[in-house]
């Protein structure tokens, strides 16, 4: 789950991590109020949404005057905010921060999350702030500090020291940098983030080290664990699709395709995906519907997949293993009767109850396309979606 950098600066200042000063603001009137308060320091009026790139899309301004930031609220508020991670639609601002400015002398980036390949929680650390981190490691992967922590033992002194200096940190800087890595891996690990990001972490010329920007991804299966966090779920930020799938406990993600999945298990999922771009053609969501899902969530499943206008046809690939094939195809039959059923629809069906699934398909006047395996499936489906 993502949340915006205000709620993640908020959760960072708990755990006593530096961050600049800051306040929500709802209107003009709230934003110059806010800028006076930081006087005679600007101010800086960011655009809140769930993307990075805000500035370059035209979402952060610097204000000089009270006044100035009262404007910029003006101009950012409800704009329709594009950025590299939005696509080309973008993203409706609804929410807009003022924050105090800071006396930036350099501009770093600081990162922690799971690096599956060591099994450990790693920092990254790189002399490169404000750069997309995927980017600094394709081009300048030398650029890159890593630090693997020990789950006893959490981020080590010596660690945060070894980091501060790669950065080329001195004097008071070096103390600020370790204090601030040593917070902010104890939110990390107290918050079950997937991710911590600070991009840029800045070193004022006093020497301080701050979060200029934090990024916040928590890890939505421990969410139970935090009820207060989990109340921070922004809605109007999320994939409308998406949304849906959490309510009937789907995995659900939105892609640009035209070929709608329907799968049982992430990793058939993901294979499915595959052969479907193997075959020339181009999936439109990922789609699991879990190993234990009853006929009542298939129907939930297939009116996700046809309320997308972009799908042109649909595929359905089930093997039946603790999941019954006869209960899939009752689902696909009562959905697609629901919602009048429009698009070719290609099924391949293997595992427990298969025949019965097959018969049901066949017998229920539903122009169903039969796939034998998984490779004419998805290539059955390509041609199906034009």
């Amino acid at each position: 789950m993502k949340i915006h950098e205000y709620q993640a600066k908020e959760i960072l200042r708990g755990f006593g991590v530096a961050v600049p000063r800051g306040k929500l603001v709802q209107s003009a009137e709230e934003a110059v109020a806010a800028a006076k308060e930081f006087a005679p320091k600007v101010s800086v009026v960011k655009a809140q949404i769930h993307a990075g790139g805000r500035g370059k899309g035209g979402g952060v301004k610097l204000a000089k005057t009270p006044e100035d930031a009262g404007e910029h609220f003006e101009k950012i508020m409800g704009m329709q905010l594009v950025t590299h991670q939005t696509g080309p639609s973008g993203q409706k601002v609804r929410k807009v921060y003022v924050e105090e400015g800071s006396d930036i002398a350099r501009e770093l980036y600081l990162g922690v999350t799971l690096d599956r390949a060591s099994g450990r929680n790693t920092f990254m650390a790189s002399s490169e702030g404000g750069m997309e981190i995927e980017e600094v490691a394709a081009n300048h992967p030398e650029k890159i500090l890593r630090a693997s922590i020990d789950p006893v033992v959490g981020l080590a002194g010596y660690q945060a020291r070894d980091l501060a200096f790669g950065l080329g940190l001195t004097g008071s800087a070096v103390n600020s940098f370790v204090k601030f890595a040593t917070a902010m891996y104890r939110a990390y690990d107290a918050i079950d983030a997937s991710i911590v990001e600070i991009n840029p972490l800045v070193v004022t010329k006093q020497g301080e080290v701050l979060a200029l920007d934090a990024k916040i991804n928590l890890d939505d299966n421990a969410l139970f664990r935090h009820k207060e966090l989990a109340a921070l779920r922004d809605p109007d930020e999320e994939d409308p699709r998406e949304a849906t799938a959490k309510e009937h406990d789907l995995s659900y993600v939105g892609l640009e395709g035209n070929i709608g999945c329907m799968v049982n298990g992430a990793g058939l999922a993901m294979a499915t995906m595959d052969m479907i771009k193997l075959a020339g053609g181009q999936p439109a969501n990922f789609l699991d519907v879990g190993g234990g899902a009853d006929e009542e969530k298939v129907t939930a499943a297939f009116k996700l997949l046809l309320a997308d206008p972009q799908v042109k046809a649909v595929l359905v690939n089930i093997f039946g293993g603790i999941m019954k094939c006869d209960v899939i195809a009752a689902g696909i039959i009562a959905a697609a009767k629901q919602v009048h059923l429009a698009v070719p629809l290609v099924v391949r069906l293997e595992g427990t109850n298969v025949e019965q699934g097959k018969a049901l398909l066949a017998s229920s006047g539903l122009a169903i396309i039969p796939a034998d395996d998984l490779g004419d499936a998805a290539r059955k489906a390509v041609k199906a979606a034009g």
